[in-house]
């Protein structure tokens, strides 16, 4: 018997100890925020003017200052407070002026392309023959030495094409949320780095190598950067369809040797291919092209962070922080990488300014510059703010984020988020997804995700986390593409995702206590935070 009073008295022990830990949430406010964010929303219109009018948003470009000038504008309107840039160096700023290319022989054919990121021009209209060049070493190079000048060279075999067939479309069916649900066992470490700098040393050499020879252009069939980190020509053929598409990949210098390198070209691989083929038939190939480009010194910092927020009141000096890149590549307007997740945390800060929210927190936006160089605006916000994470150095600030919430996967509705290893944080998460799961807001991921702003905060050991969203044409069609334009996104799902983002920031504001934590990282001394 005093076994079984035993048992009663911890199991009541332990159930006071849930409901002493959960949140009161404020049901009439998540209802207000709903119904302005499902029934009144504006989401679509910010991702118009970032992508349609300003896209795209290329860091150290004309078009990423002005986009940033009309979100400040924005914010202004609204009344949020605290509505300024954080600046940090970048390099040369870049943007295209103007670009053409004609197949001549043995047909005439527009050609679909898009010069690399920081790529030089070609001082005007030139005509010239394209060669096939294969070169590995030095005895290569003083095989062709002498034969490129004037020339325009593919660089790469042709690349299988397949049909536009399996999951294009990807909706996360019940068997894609089971196994978000899990954690992997990571696969054994490989082998060592050894010969990346021989590697890299190599390819200067070439890219000089080929200024000296005077070759005119670099025509690439896009869409290698898998496939260099030792993924599968296959298995990247099975995430990206082309059909039209183009998805260029690597950029040129935005140092001190911007613009002195040969223009370099991606172009639709169904055009790289036909080029091939013929070349291979013994058949001249003749292209038009005219590249024109323009470079932007950095008289000062060229890099930028978008802030705003709404000011706390019991708890003003602690911090929701809420964000997204805010940069895009130049090949298309930027609007499902990453005009959707910055318009949503928009619209998030919008809703929750005009339902009357008066969080206890201060609620901060961050839309950052850089991502796509490797998470550089919001390292910078870490640096400056928060930590110098290669010795774990905190600032001040650092103890006062109550937490982080990113979104960058594209157009598609909140599924869930991830935990970011944060297994305390399972349960309020949990509490918090419950009145949206009429929404379809219901997973919850225990593993760690990468190649996005939250590893910055993640990084310096702060409460970080990735939303969950669908995919749809995120891989296959509109990530990095000429083809990630306001078409692709999708109305109703942004509707979804700006409301919950809505509701996950005002309850982070509300509760008693920030967010836990995980135990603090080491220091990176001698590694870099980006994971791109």
């Amino acid at each position: 018997m005093r076994r079984a009073i035993l048992v009663m008295l911890l199991t009541a022990s332990a159930a006071t100890f849930v409901v002493a830990q959960s949140d009161t949430l404020d049901y009439a406010m998540l209802g207000r925020i709903r119904d302005e964010g499902l029934n009144r929303s504006q989401v679509m219109d910010h991702v118009s003017w970032l992508s349609d009018v300003y896209g795209p948003r290329l860091t150290g470009s004309p078009g990423i200052q002005q986009a940033s000038e009309w979100t400040m504008k924005t914010f202004r309107e609204w009344g949020l407070a605290n509505v300024h840039q954080e600046r940090w160096s970048f390099g040369k700023g870049w943007s295209l002026v103007h670009f053409e290319a004609h197949l001549l022989e043995p047909q005439i054919q527009p050609l679909i392309g898009f010069p690399q990121e920081w790529s030089s021009g070609t001082k005007g209209p030139v005509t010239a023959d394209v060669v096939r060049v294969q070169i590995a070493n030095e005895a290569d190079l003083a095989r062709y030495h002498g034969k490129l000048a004037g020339k325009i060279i593919l660089t790469q075999p042709a690349r299988r094409v397949r049909m536009l067939e399996g999951p294009i479309i990807l909706r996360m069916t019940d068997k894609d949320i089971a196994e978000a649900e899990t954690t992997p066992v990571p696969a054994a470490a490989g082998g060592g780095r050894g010969g990346r700098g021989d590697q890299a040393a190599f390819r200067q050499r070439l890219s000089d190598f080929y200024v000296q020879e005077g070759v005119v252009a670099i025509f690439d069939r896009g869409g290698d950067s898998d496939m260099a980190a030792g993924g599968s020509d296959l298995s990247w053929q099975q995430q990206h369809p082309d059909g039209g598409t183009i998805f260029p990949s690597g950029s040129s210098a935005r140092d001190d040797k911007a613009g002195k390198s040969v223009p370099v070209i991606a172009l639709a691989v169904e055009h790289y291919n036909r080029m091939i083929r013929v070349i291979d038939k013994g058949l001249p190939v003749k292209v038009e092209l005219n590249v024109e480009t323009k470079f932007y010194d950095e008289t000062t910092p060229n890099g930028f962070n978008t802030m705003a927020e709404i000011p706390g009141t019991d708890l003003a000096s602690e911090i929701v922080l809420i964000g997204a890149h805010f940069d895009s590549h130049p090949y298309s307007t930027g609007a499902t990488d990453n005009a959707t997740g910055s318009g949503a945390m928009m619209e998030a800060l919008r809703i929750l300014k005009a339902v009357g929210a008066k969080p206890r927190r201060t609620i901060r936006v961050g839309l950052w510059g850089g991502e796509e160089q490797g998470l550089l605006g919001s390292a910078a916000y870490v640096r400056d703010h928060l930590a110098d994470v290669t010795t774990m150095a905190l600032k001040p600030e650092h103890a006062k984020l109550a937490a982080y919430f990113n979104s960058d996967n594209g157009t598609g509705k909140v599924r869930g988020i991830w935990l970011q290893s944060n297994m305390a944080a399972r349960a309020i998460f949990e509490q918090w997804m419950t009145p949206l799961h009429d929404l379809g807001v219901t997973t919850i991921g225990p593993r760690s995700v990468t190649s996005t702003d939250h590893l910055s905060f993640d990084n310096a050991g702060v409460p970080a986390f990735q939303f969950i969203v669908d995919r749809l044409e995120y891989n296959s069609r509109t990530h990095h593409s000429n083809m990630d334009t306001f078409d692709r996104v999708q109305r109703d799902d942004m509707v979804q995702q700006a409301t919950v983002i809505a509701v996950f920031a005002y309850n982070a504001a509300m509760r008693d206590e920030k967010l836990p934590r995980k135990a603090l990282p080491a220091a990176q001394r001698g590694r870099g935070t980006e994971a791109q």
